[in-house]
Formats: C-alpha cells, sequence, structure tokens
C-alpha cells in the first residue's frame, strides 16, 4: 500500500457499512485517520464490527442521525448507493464538507496504474476481458470495484509491477476528487440510474468524472458511435483513443473487412470471436484499444477472444444440446438488456422471459419480438410478456411456473438450429433473491436436461 498524507490525522465519517464501508474504515485507520462509522442498521456482535471496536473505532447504527455532523468532521466516505438527499450528506454540503467514496481512496493507496471501466452497460464483460487478457498477457492485472471486489480493499495490496482494472459506476464516480486512471474507458450512457441523479446531463456529468483529472499523458479510450459520449470526451484532457463499429480511426478501434483493426494494425478475424453480439463487438472493441495501450501482443489477444464465452448471467453461453445453443442472460433486469440479447442473435430464438411486475408494459419489447421464434413466460409478469409476444404475432408461446418448468418448454419447443435464451426483461426478486440466484437455477435445469 502506498503512503498517503491525505487522510493521516484527519476526522472522517464513513457513512455506511456493507463489504466498502468496513474496508474504507479500516485503511482510513491505518492511514492515521480517526474514523466514526455510522450505518442505517442497529449494531450488532458481529465479527466485523468486533474488529472496527478493536481498531478503537466508534459505530453508531440505527438510522443517520444529521446531528452526527455537530462533529468537527474533516471528510464524509459514502457508500455508493446512498443519494446525496441523504440528510447527513445534505448537511455536509451546507457545512463544505467533502464527500467521497471508497474508490478515491484506492487512487491514493494504489502503487499500481489505474484501468478504469465505466458506461451504461457492458461494464462487467469489458473489465472482465481487460482483466483475462492482461493476465495472458503476464501484465499481473488485479481486478476490482463494481465487479463485486472493493477498490480500496485490492488497492491495499498492488504493487508497482502490477495493473489494477476497476470497474466502476456512476455513483462511485460522483465521489471521486483526484482519482485518476491511466487508462480510461468510456463505453456508453443510455438514460439509466435518473432516480438517482435526476437527469441524463447529470448522469452523464457523474460518469465523465473517469477522465476529469487526467492529463495529456494518459488515455481515454471512448465510444465514437455514441454522441453523448463523444461530447463528454470533448472537455477531456486526456489523448483520445476512439472505437467504432461504423467508421475508420486510424487513432483508435474499428471494424474493416470482417478483421479488428487497432491503429491500422490487423488483430482478428471477427468469426474467431466466441462471445455473440454487435453489442459485445462494442465491448470487444474497447478492450482491444485498451490492452494495447498497455502493450499486450495480438497473440495474448486471440488466445483469450478465441475461447472466452461471458460473463455469468451476462449473455453467458452454457452450452449446445442437440443441436439447441443455450444461453443464459438472467442479468437482463429491463427491456433494453433483453432488445440487446435478442439483437445478438440470427438464428430462432426461444426466450425465457418474466419476473418482477413494476407495473410497466411491454410495448417497448414488441419490435424485438418479431424476430423471435417462441416465448415462455414466467412469474408476475408472465401475462403481460405474452400479451406483448401476441401483438408481435408470435403463436408459439407457454405460461409456466418457474424458470426450471420454462427450460423443459423451451427444450420441447425447439428444433436443431435454434438458440434457447434466458433474458428476462425483469428484475428477479418476485421468485428469487437475486438475478445470480435465478441464473444459477437456469443452469442447473439446462443441465438436467441432458440427465432427463
Amino acid at each position: 500500500m502506498k503512503t498517503t498524507i491525505e487522510y493521516k490525522d484527519k476526522s472522517i465519517l464513513v457513512l455506511g457499512l456493507a463489504k466498502s464501508g468496513f474496508a474504507a474504515a479500516r485503511i482510513l485507520t491505518q492511514l492515521g485517520a480517526k474514523v466514526t462509522v455510522n450505518d442505517q442498521k442497529p449494531i450488532d456482535d458481529s465479527p466485523e464490527i468486533q474488529e472496527l471496536h478493536n481498531l478503537n473505532i466508534e459505530v453508531i447504527g440505527g438510522g443517520h442521525p444529521p446531528d452526527i455532523l455537530e462533529r468537527p468532521f474533516d471528510l464524509v466516505v459514502k457508500n455508493p448507493g446512498i443519494p446525496y438527499s441523504n440528510p447527513v450528506l445534505q448537511k455536509a454540503q451546507e457545512k463544505s464538507i467533502p464527500i467521497i467514496t471508497e474508490v478515491e481512496i484506492a487512487y491514493h493507496i494504489s502503487e499500481a496504474e489505474i484501468i478504469g471501466i465505466t458506461g451504461s452497460n457492458g461494464k462487467t464483460t469489458t473489465t472482465t476481458l481487460i482483466y483475462e487478457i492482461l493476465k495472458e498477457g503476464q501484465k499481473y492485472p488485479l481486478i476490482s470495484g463494481n465487479i463485486g471486489t472493493v477498490a480500496c480493499e485490492v488497492a491495499a495490496k498492488t504493487t508497482k509491477a502490477e495493473v489494477l482494472v476497476m470497474e466502476l459506476s456512476s455513483f462511485q464516480l460522483m465521489g471521486t476528487r483526484y482519482f485518476k486512471p491511466r487508462i480510461s474507458v468510456l463505453l456508453n450512457i443510455f438514460n439509466a440510474h435518473l432516480d438517482y441523479h435526476g437527469t441524463k446531463e447529470e448522469y452523464g456529468k457523474a460518469k465523465a468524472n473517469i477522465f476529469k483529472n487526467q492529463t495529456k499523458q494518459d488515455y481515454a479510450v471512448v465510444n465514437a458511435d455514441d454522441p453523448f459520449v463523444m461530447e463528454l470526451a470533448n472537455d477531456a484532457n486526456a489523448t483520445i483513443v476512439p472505437f467504432s463499429l461504423t467508421r475508420k480511426s486510424e487513432n483508435g478501434a474499428y471494424i474493416k473487412n470482417g478483421q479488428i483493426i487497432f491503429k491500422n494494425e490487423p488483430i482478428i478475424d471477427i468469426v474467431d470471436i466466441v462471445l455473440p453480439g454487435r453489442h459485445n463487438l462494442e465491448n470487444i472493441l474497447a478492450t482491444i484499444a485498451a490492452v494495447k495501450l498497455y502493450g499486450v501482443s495480438n497473440e495474448a489477444i486471440r488466445r483469450v477472444l478465441q475461447t472466452f464465452t461471458g460473463v455469468k448471467h451476462r449473455l453467458q453461453y452454457i452450452e449446445t444440446i442437440n443441436g439447441r445453443k443455450i444461453f443464459n442472460d438472467s442479468k437482463a433486469t429491463n427491456i433494453l438488456a433483453t432488445q440487446t440479447a435478442i439483437a445478438a442473435f440470427s438464428e430462432p430464438i426461444l426466450l425465457l422471459a418474466g419476473g418482477l411486475d413494476r407495473g410497466n408494459s411491454f410495448d417497448e419489447l414488441i419490435p424485438s419480438l418479431k424476430k423471435v421464434k417462441g416465448v415462455i413466460a414466467f412469474g408476475q409478469t408472465a401475462d403481460k410478456i405474452l400479451d406483448a409476444a401476441r401483438e408481435a404475432g408470435i403463436n408459439l408461446l407457454k405460461r409456466v411456473d418457474n424458470v426450471e418448468k420454462a427450460v423443459i418448454a423451451a427444450y420441447d419447443m425447439s428444433s436443431e438450429g435454434d438458440v434457447i435464451l434466458l433474458s428476462p426483461a425483469c428484475a428477479s426478486w418476485d421468485q428469487f433473491k437475486t438475478f445470480e440466484q435465478r441464473g444459477d437455477m437456469f443452469v442447473e435445469s439446462v443441465h438436467k436436461l441432458k440427465v432427463d
């Protein structure tokens, strides 16, 4: 861990525990800060809480009292998910107390250079691909951030010989002040998290923090096909490295004659890439730009792209059974994600969809459903999805109780050459605790097909 005086002798409030709060509190204490932790939930006697007490960290639970800021705090480190409308954060802003997230701490203590990846869609796939290719190219990467591992906890263990690959959400980036990756990647900007940010402009502004502090010696890999991304990139001081599915760029990554090209150098034939979908081609272009900037060989890139079948639950290829290709896209918890998944295939699709009913219709899905062979629906939204499928002219329809029965029904309805695709277009919380649990049930049910 790199030594820093940024937090030494500072009085710091960590707002919200979870994994990131525990890690931030421990590391800030190691850096010489006086730390107080405040969490919405009542405090228990868990080993984690006992560890904080053993470090002389005061822990206050059972709510976020605004009067906690009557104490002279120098800094607030907030859990990314806590909105800025929280009374404690509003009070902090009134008192001009800086508010950060733990990725800012990660930047200050990381001995490794950072590659930061953000965007509305494709972050996890791109982050994972960059990590896997850097590993194949013997660049000693570590992976962290919004992908599930706390950034500052990983950063504390880095060395100068490594590179820290970090997936970053808008929530995390909004809480940065000096954060500066060596290479930033901005994949795309869609209307997302507007309940948190208010407007697309504010959402984009938070994303653009990824290259706010970069200089000409750093790189910003950006999507030249997304006008909003390019508008944000206009204010970046970094060296811009574009990627595009539709146009040539001598300074970036693009497609020509069925090949991916980087700075006029052929890297790989598209037919050799295992991962399906036009959207994944965008992720791959961004990935290639980032790893080539880091000096990875074309051979290492090809070895990974010829075998990488996807991140778990994100258009993940499972296997082929009797000529049916089967994919798990349980992470598709909204209509846009399912539209993207359907567009990834040219083969006939048996779509498994349904889940939590949030009150919306599925009219937006109808144009995409017109290329679907059959729909098997389950969960609270089953009837709504089947109505949309009928409107799209689909006759091959079935309502079932759960994912396991949906797999059996889809296989029975399918033919050789079809794709069986779980892409629910809904959250999982009507029948599952998480989309991961739903995807695992799907995969388990697929494996049972071979036994049965």
